[in-house]
């Protein structure tokens, strides 16, 4: 099984390349690449691990163009961004990693309703979410059906869907740093992480020409 990339393996590919790359898909680039560093030396904290490669992912998909539109949420930014990075896979490497690499996490996460949003939204008393339940299993009707079928793309959205729960609790305050309650959710989704994240980075660098969007918060001096 292929190892993943580190923190200073990006960081040469991306110091021998940059010239060519155009300036907001060098600054994304630059950006992600210096929250997976962060990452890497938190060590077994886990919990810091999955927030700072949150960021990292933050850095390299968000468009600032897709939301001045209320149409566009983020979960079909994540979507859109999916489908560029898995058209350019032409290695398979993110299919790879979550049929082979993490096939267990991955399937272990999408039965896990603690990370899954309408659970909390009924749990907090929002009316319309009664039906969770049944959300939950045509969830994960949806998500076998997109894993058998191979589609790389569905299944991030999914894995990503779940995550991003998990990213709510940690950064709003929903969690207890360390917690015995949460290990294998936060241990499983920074290993996803910081697996996937840098794949992505290196694709994108792969292809620099591609329309990888307009970062939000431009260098200005």
């Amino acid at each position: 099984m292929t190892a993943p990339m580190t923190f200073h393996a990006l960081k040469d590919k991306q110091r021998a390349i940059r010239a060519d790359f155009p300036e907001t898909m060098g600054l994304r680039v630059h950006r992600s690449i210096s929250w997976i560093g962060r990452a890497e030396a938190c060590g077994e904290d886990n919990d810091a691990r999955f927030i700072f490669l949150w960021i990292a992912f933050n850095a390299a998909y968000a468009d600032e163009r897709d939301f001045q539109s209320i149409a566009i949420g983020e979960r079909a930014a994540f979507a859109d961004y999916f489908g560029k990075l898995v058209a350019r896979d032409a290695d398979q490497r993110i299919y790879k990693a979550l049929w082979q690499r993490f096939s267990g996490p991955v399937r272990a996460l999408m039965e896990n309703h603690f990370v899954f949003n309408p659970f909390w939204q009924h749990t907090n008393g929002i009316e319309g979410f009664a039906d969770w339940e049944e959300k939950f299993r045509h969830s994960s009707r949806s998500f076998a059906q997109a894993f058998q079928s191979g589609d790389s793309a569905k299944v991030l959205s999914f894995v990503f869907d779940r995550l991003y729960v998990l990213r709510n609790q940690l950064v709003h305050g929903g969690a207890t740093w360390n917690s015995s309650v949460n290990r294998a959710q936060v241990r499983d989704g920074a290993a996803i992480l910081g697996f996937l994240l840098p794949v992505f980075i290196d694709l994108m660098m792969d292809h620099p020409k591609e329309d990888w969007g307009r970062p939000f918060y431009p260098v200005v001096t």
